[in-house]
C-alpha cells in the first residue's frame, strides 16, 4: 500500500477536482488530516481501528464536541474513499462507537430594540461625517448590516457577493452557499433597498475595479474580520453592551420572523439550511412568543370558576 502522506495528497485532489467541494471544505480536510498523519508519525499502522480509537480520544482530551465531530467527519470521509477505492479491505469506522453527547448552545440574538439603536447609531454618523471619505465608509457599513439583517445570509456569503448577485432593479439577491448551493432572497424594505443603491451609486467604479460587491479602503474584497471590527465601532459608538458578531444577525433574523408566526419551513430555505432540524434550533430562542401564546391562547384562560 502507498504510503499515507501520498493517499492524502491523491484524497485531496478528489476532492477539490472530481467533487469540486468548497475551497473552505477542502481547506478543512488538509487540516484535519494533516493532524492525523502526524498523530500517526510514520507508523503503519495508521489504517488499523486501534489507531483511528486512539487519534479520537486524544481529539477529545483537546478539543471542544462540535470540532471533535467535523475532525471525525473529515477522517471519516477519508476512510470512506479509501474504501470506494478498493485500498482498504476493512473500513476502521465499521466497528467503532464514535457517538458521543453533545451539548446543544441556543445561538444568541440581538434584541430588537438593540438593533434599532444601533442602526440609528450609524444613520446619524453619516449624517455627522466630517470628510468625504467618513460618509463613503458610513455609506458602505450601513449597507453591510442592513443586507445582514434583511435577509439573514453568512457574513462569508455577504463577503462573497460579486455585481451580478445584486439585482436592485427587480430587489433579489443570489447567494451561494455551503456546498455550492444557491439561493434567491427579496428585498423587501425601502430603507434596505435604498442603502445599497447609495452604496452602489457611491462606489461603482470601485466595485467594478474590485470585481465584487462589497470593497475596502484599498479597493479589494471586503473581509469577515473588516466586518467584526466594523460592528465593534458602532456598537461602541451607540454605548450598546452586548458582545455582537455578524452571525448573530442571522440568529436574530430567525428568531424575530419566528415570533412573527413565519413558518419555518420558509425560514429553512432563507437561511439556506439543508435540514430543517438545523433551523428548528430557532424554536428554543424564542420565549417571548412562546410567553406570548401561553398567556394569550393557553385554553386555561377560557376556565372560568369560582376559586373564593
Amino acid at each position: 500500500m502507498k504510503m499515507l502522506n501520498d493517499l492524502l495528497k491523491e484524497y485531496m485532489e478528489y476532492c477539490e477536482y472530481r467533487k469540486r467541494l468548497d475551497q473552505k471544505t477542502v481547506k478543512a480536510y488538509k487540516i484535519d488530516l494533516a493532524q492525523y498523519e502526524a498523530f500517526c508519525l510514520a507508523g503503519s499502522d495508521w489504517y488499523t481501528k486501534d489507531m483511528v480509537d486512539k487519534f479520537i480520544t486524544e481529539l477529545h482530551k483537546q478539543y471542544k464536541p462540535k470540532t471533535v465531530k467535523r475532525k471525525i467527519a473529515s477522517l471519516k470521509a477519508f476512510f470512506r474513499y479509501m474504501e470506494y477505492q478498493e485500498l482498504l479491505e476493512t473500513n476502521p469506522f465499521s466497528k467503532l462507537n464514535i457517538r458521543f453527547r453533545e451539548e446543544k448552545l441556543l445561538p444568541k440574538t440581538i434584541p430588537f430594540h438593540t438593533i434599532e439603536t444601533l442602526l440609528s447609531v450609524m444613520y446619524a454618523q453619516r449624517e455627522l461625517a466630517k470628510s468625504e471619505y467618513q460618509r463613503k465608509c458610513c455609506t458602505r457599513d450601513i449597507a453591510v448590516i442592513e443586507l445582514l439583517f434583511a435577509t439573514g445570509m453568512r457574513i462569508s456569503e455577504l463577503c462573497s457577493l460579486k455585481p451580478k448577485d445584486i439585482d436592485l432593479k427587480n430587489h433579489t439577491i443570489l447567494i451561494y452557499g455551503k456546498g455550492a448551493k444557491e439561493r434567491i432572497i427579496q428585498i423587501c424594505n425601502p430603507d434596505v433597498i435604498a442603502a445599497l443603491t447609495r452604496y452602489q451609486e457611491m462606489f461603482g467604479k470601485e466595485i467594478e475595479d474590485c470585481g465584487y460587491f462589497f470593497v475596502n479602503r484599498l479597493q479589494h474584497k471586503l473581509s469577515d474580520q473588516s466586518v467584526r471590527y466594523m460592528i465593534m465601532h458602532y456598537v461602541e459608538l451607540a454605548g450598546i453592551n452586548q458582545h455582537i458578531t455578524p452571525h448573530m444577525f442571522r440568529h436574530s433574523f430567525a428568531t424575530l420572523l419566528l415570533e412573527q408566526d413565519v413558518d419555518v419551513r420558509y425560514i429553512q430555505r432563507m437561511l439556506g439550511h439543508s435540514s430543517i432540524s438545523t433551523t428548528e434550533i430557532y424554536t428554543h430562542v424564542s420565549s417571548a412568543k412562546q410567553k406570548e401564546i401561553l398567556m394569550h391562547k393557553h385554553p386555561r384562560n377560557l376556565i372560568e370558576v369560582d376559586v373564593n
